[in-house]
């Protein structure tokens, strides 16, 4: 049996249709319900924030306890939480502001406050599914020996209620709260890589290193191979969801999207368990050898 893990945000939706609908929600809320700035001025600090960090974005990131989670051009979602955090911790009246609405924290105010404006506002967003997606989950779901799984850091209603509108012929497994951005520094878990060595942090191109240690993350796909599956992972960024993977032995297919960094679509072709997708709708002939293996 083999096991297709596949993203929902991004890969299964065109995010990129989303992603300033999204910023716009989070900027009101923000600016009605945590900060109380004008709305005008949050959206012209945002706006100047996020050219700032696009013209050098190897120097910022979606940071969770001290890590880099991932880098701000891995995907469109990822841009506005890196932005919203940046904005939100250089501005000492809006980190304090968020301090005080998030007091009892499980990472800290900044990060639980940009994790709580996108489960929200993703939540209310209206679906947006790639044109291959209804297609392709339905030939996976039709193939022998093979089980369709859909990746999230949701708790997994979300992504549910949304298959749902694809009125497919059977449930898909939803795989939720994988929590791949969830960085763990103290976590000791090392891998082998065939030229460093045992490493927790990969450095995969020019001023770019993929922090291994996200340990939920990485049960998340224990558990799913743990009844002797093989498995695969299908997403639309390197850093959250594919990176661990083939650390971890496990094919994983890199969709190229419009926002797609060249330096993403580099690493995963050149690794031996790589593939860049160039359409999802090629998925389901594309994973086929690895039934066969």
């Amino acid at each position: 049996m083999l096991k297709v893990i596949i993203d929902f945000d991004g890969t299964l939706t065109a995010e990129e249709t989303q992603a300033q609908p999204l910023a716009e929600m989070s900027l009101d809320t923000l600016a009605t319900e945590i900060i109380g700035t004008p709305r005008d001025m949050l959206g012209v600090e945002y706006s100047a924030t996020r050219t700032r960090i696009l013209s050098a974005p190897h120097c910022y990131w979606w940071e969770v306890n001290g890590l880099i989670a991932s880098y701000c051009d891995e995907g469109a979602f990822i841009l506005n939480t890196t932005t919203l955090q940046v904005m939100l911790r250089d501005n000492l009246a809006y980190r304090r502001a968020v301090e005080s609405h998030f007091p009892d924290v499980e990472y800290d105010p900044v990060v639980d406050c940009t994790n709580y404006l996108f489960h929200r506002h993703t939540a209310e967003l209206p679906l947006a599914f790639r044109p291959a997606a209804r297609d392709t989950l339905l030939a996976l779901l039709r193939a022998p020996d093979v089980t369709p799984m859909i990746l999230t850091n949701s708790l997994g209603d979300k992504v549910r209620r949304h298959i749902g509108a694809l009125e497919l012929e059977r449930e898909v497994l939803i795989l939720g709260d994988t929590r791949q951005y969830e960085m763990a520094p103290d976590w000791g878990q090392c891998f082998d890589h065939p030229e460093l060595g045992v490493i927790q942090v990969w450095p995969v191109a020019p001023n770019r290193q993929v922090d291994l240690r996200r340990p939920v993350y990485y049960e998340a796909l224990r558990s799913a191979a743990a009844d002797g599956s093989s498995v695969a992972v299908v997403a639309d960024t390197f850093s959250l969801p594919g990176a661990l993977p083939l650390m971890m032995g496990i094919p994983f297919f890199l969709l190229r999207t419009v926002y797609t960094p060249e330096w993403c679509v580099r690493v995963v072709g050149d690794h031996p368990l790589g593939t860049v997708l160039e359409d999802f709708g090629d998925l389901p002939q594309l994973v086929s050898p690895l039934i066969e293996a």
